[in-house]
């Protein structure tokens, strides 16, 4: 009989272990802003890595989202930028989801319907229009004329960027 209890008690015990680490699981995925889908693959720590960027040989383009969720018979893109708060999605980061939606569509031949940003307090839907694809196209072109041009200038006014800015002991043109 005392088996039969210790191991009645072991079941419950392992069952109420498997029971809080779902709730941690969902409260984390709620705290990330990630929807209700299955993760296919994710480049952040802590969950399974993405096995190989999304490419584009059309538009000589590579990436990996944050997470690739399936969310019905869509894959959609989600970028967490956690230090972000924000009312509106930084231009910036739509143009980073929008060349993720882009290579989601080229890979799979399927158009997502939208991508997520996740800031830390708030998720923005971003909708996957033929204006933010054509957005994204127009900026390859512009980075690869750039790319070409025997001298770029910055593209900003900001000190605060330059500062940070992993070339600046490089830069000419450097505002800080």
């Amino acid at each position: 009989m005392e088996a039969g209890l210790f191991l009645s008690l072991l079941g419950l015990g392992l069952a109420l272990v498997a029971w809080l680490v779902w709730r941690y699981g969902r409260r984390e995925r709620a705290l990330l802003g990630l929807p209700e889908g299955r993760i296919v693959s994710a480049d952040t720590s802590g969950w399974r890595a993405c096995p190989r960027p999304l490419y584009s040989a059309r538009y000589r383009l590579a990436g990996k989202p944050d997470y690739l969720v399936q969310m019905r018979q869509h894959l959609v893109p989600v970028e967490v930028k956690p230090g972000r708060r924000a009312a509106h999605a930084y231009p910036s980061d739509v143009l980073q989801l929008g060349a993720y939606l882009l290579l989601v569509e080229e890979e799979t031949g399927r158009r997502p319907p939208c991508g997520l940003l996740c800031y830390a307090e708030r998720t923005f839907e971003i909708p996957y229009t033929p204006a933010l694809r054509q957005s994204v196209v127009d900026a390859l072109e512009e980075m690869r004329r750039l790319r070409k041009a025997h001298r770029a200038r910055p593209q900003h006014a900001d000190a605060r960027r330059c500062r940070n800015c992993g070339h600046r002991e490089h830069c000419r043109e450097a505002l800080a």
